[in-house]
């Protein structure tokens, strides 16, 4: 399995465009710059498919020599895209793979059904090219091409803030609107788990880590705390719908055979850039490390 991880950063990236706080400027002073999160992966090496598609994603393919056409070509190994919500940061990338001459979107059906309604990806791409849109559920695994199978993890109930107020009982307290992913290869021989977003441990995702090879996992926020001491502002970590790292390294720490990375940072985050003694102590404990784009992962 090859795992090519195009962004690390959460909405609005690393540095945000409107934002000065100490760790944007430390970003621009240093180019410590992160994309919005995005990830690529393939059983094969040949059939790749997106997990979610960010606004930075133009840049982020022609960024990965896996992604690229063909010589002569407008073939692209790129089969589909897995969405892990229906949040911007991981959708508004959709319309920018307009020019392919069909695409494969699988989604929970609550973000299916935002991004037809509230967010309407699936009449704006329909004009330009064929979509082909798949519900995922938690307990039914997808096969993809090349050998991938994907299996769906239902993590949280947070809606992206465009859709608080889609009507319809039916979305209410649904666990789907967040979703990982664990991915294996036909042969069983090598097992990633991608959660971006994480509201709180579970018994399920807990299971999702057994025999995994590879975990790249919701590092938003390094406490729970943190917008408070870093904005002044009210809300908590797990306000947001993010479990903090500080709050999920004692849960890595229980499975020592995964490589644990974090992902999906927070302009906030001071692990943005490097952590002190006391912090990088507690990652390696934990066999924990933070991501950055373009790591290239072979399992």
């Amino acid at each position: 399995m090859k795992i090519r991880i195009l962004g690390t950063a959460a909405g609005g990236g690393l540095p945000q465009w409107n934002c000065d706080c100490p760790g944007c400027a430390t970003a621009r002073r240093t180019g410590a710059h992160r994309t919005q999160d995005c990830l690529a992966v393939s059983a094969d090496g040949e059939a790749w498919y997106l997990v979610n598609a960010s606004p930075d994603l133009r840049g982020q393919l022609l960024a990965a020599p896996e992604l690229a056409p063909a010589p002569g070509t407008r073939d692209t190994p790129l089969r589909g895209v897995l969405l892990t919500s229906a949040e911007l940061d991981h959708t508004l990338g959709l319309p920018l793979l307009r020019e392919a001459a069909e695409l494969t979107v699988h989604a929970a059906l609550p973000v299916r059904h935002t991004l037809h309604t509230a967010f309407p990806a699936g009449p704006l791409l329909a004009p330009y090219t064929k979509v082909h849109w798949h519900t995922v559920a938690e307990g039914r695994a997808v096969e993809l091409d090349g050998g991938l199978r994907a299996e769906p993890i239902a993590l949280g109930g947070k809606r992206p803030r465009y859709a608080t107020d889609l009507p319809g009982e039916q979305w209410q307290d649904r666990t789907d609107w967040v979703t990982g992913y664990r991915f294996t290869d036909a042969a069983g021989s090598a097992c990633a788990v991608y959660a971006p977003g994480v509201a709180a441990w579970t018994p399920a995702l807990d299971r999702a880590l057994d025999g995994a090879d590879l975990v790249i996992l919701d590092g938003t926020f390094a406490t729970d705390d943190e917008l408070t001491d870093r904005t002044g502002g009210a809300r908590t970590s797990r306000g947001t719908g993010h479990l903090a790292i500080h709050d999920s390294l004692p849960h890595l720490a229980r499975h020592h055979g995964p490589r644990h990375l974090y992902t999906h940072l927070n302009n906030t985050n001071p692990l943005n850039h490097p952590p002190g003694p006391a912090t990088a102590r507690a990652l390696a404990e934990a066999g924990a490390a933070v991501a950055t784009d373009g790591m290239l992962i072979e399992l």
